[in-house]
């Protein structure tokens, strides 16, 4: 008998996504590149405040390949304070401004929950919006959303990043997930919104069991029919799991990817941009 091998097509998942005018195939996986334009986010190395600093950051990331650049203008670590929604505007438009002027081709993802702070971005040449609270927070973010008819990335948080290491749940979390995103999905698609990513929020609200026991189960996730986006990049799931520091877990983070592409992810999100692509080309993308 001979062993041939067929395309797995009964959860079938979206194969592109459009980012403006353009569509990226996510039958080859993505790497999404780190940039945050705060001065306490969880991991040090990744605060960029200067102009200097965000360009040689975004200019390193595509040298390595990036394919997008997640920007954010407020820290989600657990326990980050309120920011104003002014003063994260300020953030994110500067920065924008500045990689406008440098970098015109490379596809910006705004990392943000505030639906003035979308509108901003989306105006000032964002294309894709990231949003950890799944509209939670601020429910005229989805109606931003709709209006400039931008890929969506659909996040699921228990409570805000200020609470929500003290609002883990005790039921199931791959149902919660699942369940949660489901539901997300069906009103974001009645309201037109189609081009739609999932990401299971690992570290959002999260103990480590419950993140391992959705890293095991994430290929189950195709059953939404949307592409998977994993952010594992140097969390605490590593570091608390191996004893290590934050800058330490560059190892852990690769493991963690691959495994996550095997099952069936389309996009990594990372602080390290070189070692995420040659697992891609190791898997023989």
């Amino acid at each position: 008998m001979h062993n041939l091998k067929v395309e797995d097509t009964h959860f079938p998942t979206n194969k592109y996504l459009r980012v403006k005018d353009n569509l990226i195939d996510l039958s080859i996986p993505k790497v999404m590149g780190i940039v945050n334009c705060t001065p306490d986010s969880f991991y040090k190395e990744s605060r960029k405040t200067t102009e200097i600093e965000i360009l040689n950051q975004v200019e390193k990331f595509i040298n390595e390949g990036v394919d997008i650049i997640d920007l954010g203008g407020y820290s989600s670590r657990p326990g980050a304070e309120e920011i104003s929604t002014q003063e994260e505007i300020n953030r994110i438009s500067t920065t924008l401004n500045w990689i406008s002027k440098h970098f015109e081709k490379i596809p910006i993802s705004l990392d943000t929950f505030r639906s003035e702070v979308a509108k901003v971005g989306l105006e000032n040449g964002v294309s894709i919006i990231n949003d950890i609270s799944a509209w939670n927070i601020d429910e005229k973010l989805i109606d931003v959303v709709q209006h400039y008819n931008c890929p969506y990335i659909l996040m699921h948080m228990i409570g805000t990043p200020k609470t929500m290491q003290s609002m883990t749940i005790d039921n199931s979390i791959f149902k919660t997930v699942t369940a949660c995103l489901s539901e997300k999905i069906n009103i974001l698609e009645k309201k037109g919104i189609n081009d739609i990513i999932i990401d299971p929020g690992f570290g959002f609200g999260k103990t480590i069991e419950q993140n391992y026991e959705l890293l095991n189960r994430l290929q189950d996730l195709k059953l939404l029919k949307k592409p998977i986006l994993v952010g594992f990049s140097r969390k605490s799931m590593i570091y608390n799991k191996l004893n290590c520091s934050t800058q330490e877990t560059l190892n852990g983070t690769t493991i963690l990817n691959t495994l996550a592409i095997q099952k069936g992810a389309s996009i990594l999100r990372v602080h390290d941009v070189k070692e995420a692509k040659e697992i891609i080309t190791l898997l023989n993308y």
